[in-house]
């Protein structure tokens, strides 16, 4: 008969709590980030994981790493940098690595930057190269 008390009296809590559990169990921010997956998105990243993983295997290289100490960077920090890029800085170095020069500016944006500095010091009145420029006034 105690036994049978016993049963009885947590029986209603045991109940009570395992009601609470499965109404609150919905609101757990566990599943909060959870979407589908498209095949799109999925491409993309294994594609980042793929552009990544080759970069990383030239930089593994040893005439890449003694170029690299060369100009006076650490090869495991080129390393680093290379592992925290971004799925889309990744896609643009991709894109335009065997294009673009390394560290060089084109022809047209040094010509325009020097046009710029050559304006500055005629309107500042250090030279005198262009005519439609007139020296600032001293007062």
């Amino acid at each position: 008969m105690r036994a049978c008390s016993f049963r009885r009296v947590l029986s209603a809590p045991a109940a009570f709590l395992v009601a609470l559990c499965l109404t609150l169990l919905p609101a757990t921010p566990a599943f909060a980030g959870v979407g589908m997956l498209d095949t799109g998105s999925m491409i993309q990243q294994a594609s980042a994981e793929d552009t990544r993983a080759q970069l990383l295997k030239q930089l593994d290289d040893a005439e890449v790493q003694a170029r690299l100490i060369d100009m006076g960077v650490d090869p495991e920090r080129a390393q680093e940098r290379v592992a925290r890029l971004t799925d889309e800085e990744l896609a643009y170095l991709e894109a335009h690595m065997e294009t673009d020069p390394a560290g060089a500016a084109s022809a047209l944006g040094v010509v325009a930057i020097v046009f710029v500095v050559f304006v500055i010091l005629d309107a500042v009145g250090v030279t005198d190269i262009f005519s439609f420029v007139g020296p600032a006034r001293a007062r």
